[in-house]
C-alpha cells in the first residue's frame, strides 16, 4: 500500500484524482482523464479553502456547482458522484489540521450549496435549451421548404441529446415524443410512454396549483408554468422534478402543443432531507434538537381555541460528577440511555421529547386536556429514572429535576414557557431535586425579579442608585448617642427603595459585595468623620459597617480599610466592622488573620446576629471581636410583660460571660421601652431598634429626642 501524501498540495491532487476517476466515466467531454483532472483541481482547491475558511461562503460551494455543469458533467450520476466524493474524501484529505465534527458539519453544506449551485447553472441551460427548442419548433413551422430539413435537425439534435427530459403532447394531453433523458427519468420504454395521458400523472403530494396551471395553459391562458412536482415510476418509488411547461402555437397563434421540460431533482431532494435531519436531531441521541422543539412548541402555541400544551423541562441532578469521575465518554452512554427511556414516555400522539443541550431534556404534550396528561407524563419521567443504568459494570443512579409549566395555547410565546419550565425546574432543584415541580406565576416573577436586579447591580452602583441610612446606637445607661449603624439601600428606577436582604445576597453571589463593600465603608468613615467636625465637643460617634463573607476573604481588605482611614482623617476607633456569627464558624487563622490586623490598629470587630448560628462560645476566646450583637429573637420575649423567664437567663448567661471577656453587649430590634429597661437591668450596654429610632439620613442622628425615650 502506496503512503499517504506528505504536504498539503499533494493532499489536494490525489483528491482531485479521486473526484476525477468518479465523475469522469459519466461526463460528456472530449478531455482525456488527466486532462479533465487538471479540470478539476482548481475546483478542490476552492473547496478546500471554504472547507478551512474562518467563516463559510455558500458562493463557494454554488460556484463549484455551477462550474461542473460548465464541466458539462450533466449527466444525472455526475452530481451524484461528485457529492458522494466530497462527503467521503474532502475532509481527510484537506481538513487535517481542523476539528472533525466542526469540518464534516461545513463539508455537508458545501455539499448544499454545490447541489444548489448546480441546479441553478444546470435550470440556466434548461432555459437556454427550451428557448433553442421552441425556436427551433416555430422556425420548422414557419420556414421555407429549402431549410425545413435543416431546421428539424437541429431541433432533433437538441431534443436527444438534452441532459434534462423532455416531452410533447398535444392539448389533449396525449404524449407525443419523449427524449432519451426522459425515458431514462422514468425507466421505461417509449411506448409504454407513449400510451399514457398528460392527467394520468398525478402524485399524492401535487400542490394544489399544479393542475389548475395546466388547464389554463392547455385552454391558452397561460404561456408557460414552473412548478417542483413528483411522479410515480412504474416501479413506485417517487421521482421528484423541475418541471416547466411551455405552450407551443402554431402560424396563426392558435394553441398547438405543449412542452415539458423535467429536471430529475431527486437526488437533491435526498440530499436536503438528509441535511434538514441533520439540522434538526441531535447527533447523540438521535433526539429532536433544541430547533426543531422550537419549531414543534411554536405550533402548539399557535394552535386554535380550546387547545392546550403541557411542557415538562428537565434536567438531570449531578451529572457532572459522573462527567468528572468517569469520563465524558460514560456520560455520553448514560445521556443516550435516558434519551431512550424519555422516548418510551412520549408515545400518545402529540407527544414529543428533545434534547435541548448537555443533560437537559423536553417532554410536550398537546391537545384539550393537558392538565392531566402533563401530569402524568411527569410521573412516567420521573419513573423510567428509577431504575439504575448500568455503565462499565457500574449501576448509576440517576436522578432529575422537572419544572411543569401547562396552559392554554395562544396565551404565551415559546421563549416565555420555556423560561418559566427552566425557573421551575430549578426550583425543584432547589428543593433537593429528584421530584417535579408545577410552574407558579408568582414564583416566576420573583425569579425574573431577582435575575433582573442581578443584570442592573454592576450599573446601580455606577450611577450612584445606592445610599445609605443610619441608625443610632444608644447606650442603655445614659440614653446618649454612641455611634450608628450605616445601612446601604438600593434607589432602583423601577422598584423603588430596595432593603439590604433584595440585594446583598444577589451581590454576593456575583462578587459586586466587594465593591459596594468599599463604596459603603468609604462614605460611612466620611459621615463620621462629618459628626466628628460638627461635634467637635462630644466624644467621638463611631459607625457600624457590616462586612460579607466574601469581603472577609478578599486580600485587600486591610489596605483598603487602612487607606479609607488615612483618606478621610478618622481614627481607627470611630470605626466598627461588624461581622456575622455565621461566617465565623470553623474559620482558621487564615481567615481571621485579617480581622487580627484591623483589630491591633484599633478598629473594633462586632460579632453580628449571635446566638444564630451554632454558638461556640469556647470560639470566643480566639475571635478577635470586642463586641458582641445579640440577635433581635431574644428581645422578642421581651416584648410582652411578663418577659419569657428563659430568654431572660440565656441574655443573662451571655451578658456575664461578655463581660468576663471584656466584651461590649449591643443588641437589636428594640421596639418598646419595656424591653430597654429589661436589657438594660440585664447589664446590656447599647441598644438599637425602632424604639429609639428607625434608619434615616444622617442628619438626624443629633436630632433625636433620645433621652426621653430610655427615661
Amino acid at each position: 500500500m502506496s503512503a499517504e501524501p506528505d504536504g498539503p498540495e499533494d493532499r489536494l491532487r490525489r483528491f482531485a484524482t479521486i473526484w476525477s476517476r468518479a465523475v469522469f466515466p459519466v461526463t460528456s467531454t472530449s478531455l482525456t482523464r488527466p486532462e479533465f483532472e487538471e479540470q478539476l483541481l482548481p475546483l478542490a482547491r476552492r473547496l478546500s479553502e471554504a472547507l478551512r475558511a474562518r467563516t463559510f461562503e455558500a458562493a463557494e460551494g454554488r460556484s463549484v456547482g455551477a462550474a461542473l455543469v460548465a464541466a458539462h458533467c450533466t449527466d444525472p450520476e455526475a452530481l451524484s458522484r461528485a457529492l458522494d466524493c466530497v462527503d467521503a474524501y474532502l475532509v481527510l484529505y484537506c481538513g487535517e489540521d481542523g476539528p472533525k465534527e466542526a469540518l464534516r458539519t461545513r463539508s455537508a453544506r458545501l455539499q448544499h450549496a454545490m447541489a444548489a449551485g448546480y441546479a441553478e447553472a444546470l435550470r440556466e441551460r434548461t432555459l437556454a435549451e427550451q428557448q433553442a427548442i421552441s425556436q427551433a419548433a416555430l422556425t420548422a413551422r414557419s420556414a421555407v421548404a429549402e431549410a425545413l430539413h435543416d431546421s428539424e435537425a437541429r431541433f432533433r439534435a437538441v431534443f436527444e441529446g438534452a441532459a434534462i427530459g423532455i416531452g410533447i403532447a398535444d392539448l389533449e394531453g396525449n404524449i407525443l415524443q419523449c427524449n432519451g433523458a426522459l425515458l431514462r427519468m422514468f425507466g421505461g420504454s417509449e411506448q409504454t410512454m407513449r400510451g399514457r395521458k398528460v392527467t394520468e400523472w398525478t402524485h399524492a403530494e401535487d400542490a394544489p396549483q399544479v393542475w389548475r396551471l395546466y388547464e389554463e395553459l392547455v385552454r391558452g391562458e397561460r404561456e408557460h408554468y414552473h412548478v417542483e412536482k413528483a411522479f410515480y415510476r412504474p416501479d413506485g418509488t417517487a421521482l421528484w422534478t423541475n418541471l416547466t411547461v411551455s405552450l407551443l402555437r402554431d402560424a396563426d397563434g392558435a394553441p398547438q402543443y405543449q412542452l415539458a421540460l423535467m429536471e430529475d431533482t431527486t437526488e437533491r431532494r435526498l440530499l436536503n432531507l438528509r441535511l434538514r435531519y441533520e439540522a434538526t436531531h441531535d447527533a447523540l441521541t438521535g433526539l429532536p434538537n433544541r430547533t426543531l422543539f422550537f419549531e414543534r412548541l411554536e405550533k402548539a402555541l399557535a394552535a386554535g381555541e380550546g387547545q392546550r400544551f403541557g411542557l415538562c423541562y428537565l434536567d438531570l441532578d449531578g451529572f457532572k460528577t459522573i462527567n468528572d469521575s468517569l469520563g465524558h465518554a460514560a456520560g455520553d452512554r448514560l445521556l443516550v440511555e435516558v434519551a431512550d427511556r424519555l422516548q418510551s414516555c412520549a408515545t400518545a400522539p402529540g407527544e414529543m421529547v428533545a434534547r435541548l443541550g448537555g443533560d437537559e431534556f423536553v417532554a410536550l404534550t398537546t391537545g384539550p386536556d393537558t392538565e392531566r396528561k402533563v401530569d402524568e407524563l411527569a410521573g412516567r419521567i420521573m419513573n423510567a429514572l428509577v431504575t439504575p443504568v448500568s455503565i462499565d459494570g457500574r449501576d448509576l443512579t440517576v436522578r432529575g429535576s422537572v419544572g411543569v409549566v401547562e396552559g392554554p395555547a395562544g396565551e404565551r410565546g415559546a421563549a416565555e414557557v420555556l423560561r418559566s419550565a427552566d425557573i421551575t425546574m430549578y426550583r425543584a432543584k432547589s428543593a433537593g431535586g429528584n421530584r417535579f415541580e408545577l410552574a407558579d406565576p408568582e414564583a416566576d416573577a420573583r425569579a425574573i425579579t431577582r435575575n433582573g436586579l442581578t443584570t442592573a447591580l454592576p450599573a446601580a452602583l455606577d450611577r450612584g442608585e445606592f445610599f445609605i441610612e443610619y441608625q443610632p446606637l444608644v447606650h442603655l445607661g445614659d440614653g446618649s448617642v454612641r455611634g450608628a449603624e450605616a445601612l446601604v439601600r438600593w434607589l432602583h428606577p423601577q422598584h423603588g427603595v430596595l432593603g439590604p436582604d433584595r440585594f446583598i445576597p444577589l451581590a454576593e453571589h456575583t462578587g459586586l459585595i466587594v465593591p459596594l463593600g468599599r463604596w459603603v465603608l468609604e462614605q460611612s468613615v466620611r459621615q463620621a468623620r462629618s459628626w466628628q467636625e460638627r461635634n467637635s465637643d462630644a466624644g467621638p460617634l463611631r459607625v457600624n459597617v457590616n462586612l460579607s463573607p466574601c469581603q472577609l476573604t478578599h486580600p485587600g481588605l486591610v489596605q483598603d480599610t487602612v487607606d479609607i482611614l488615612e483618606r478621610e482623617g478618622l481614627d481607627a476607633q470611630a470605626l466598627c466592622l461588624e461581622v456575622t456569627e455565621s461566617a465565623l464558624i470553623g474559620a482558621d487563622d487564615d481567615l481571621l488573620k485579617p480581622l487580627r490586623r484591623l483589630a491591633e490598629m484599633g478598629v473594633d470587630i462586632a460579632l453580628d446576629d449571635f446566638g444564630t448560628g451554632y454558638s461556640n462560645l469556647a470560639n470566643l476566646r480566639r475571635l478577635p471581636v470586642s463586641i458582641l450583637k445579640l440577635d433581635r429573637s431574644f428581645t422578642r420575649g421581651m416584648q410582652q410583660f411578663p418577659a419569657d423567664p428563659v430568654d431572660l437567663k440565656i441574655v443573662e448567661g451571655i451578658v456575664s460571660l461578655a463581660h468576663s471577656l471584656d466584651l461590649a453587649v449591643t443588641v437589636e430590634g428594640v421596639e418598646t421601652g419595656a424591653q430597654a429597661e429589661q436589657l438594660r437591668i440585664l447589664g446590656c450596654d447599647t441598644a438599637q431598634g425602632w424604639y429609639y429610632a428607625r434608619p434615616g439620613p444622617p442628619e438626624r442622628l443629633h436630632e433625636l429626642a433620645l433621652v426621653d425615650a430610655v427615661g
